[in-house]
């Protein structure tokens, strides 16, 4: 193994985790929806039921978006 492609190897491990993390972090935010301090007792039950789906959706988006990855590296 020469240099070049140790250097490659660890570039593309530490890019997949800061991916991996920006995808995260742009999921959480597109979900957050928050009516003034977003605390759920304030809400009425529709916003509350509105609001356990979304985190529930951002939850199977980040799977997702990790199943696609595993399957881009193959």
């Amino acid at each position: 193994m020469n240099m070049n492609q140790i250097i490659n190897m660890f570039v593309r491990v530490v890019m997949r985790k800061i991916m991996s993390r920006s995808i995260d972090a742009g999921i959480n935010m597109a979900t957050r929806r928050r009516r003034g301090g977003g605390v759920e007792e304030d809400m009425t039950p529709e916003e509350q039921k509105r609001a356990r789906m979304d985190r529930k959706s951002a939850r199977q988006a980040r799977q997702a978006a990790r199943t696609a990855r595993r399957m881009g590296r193959m």
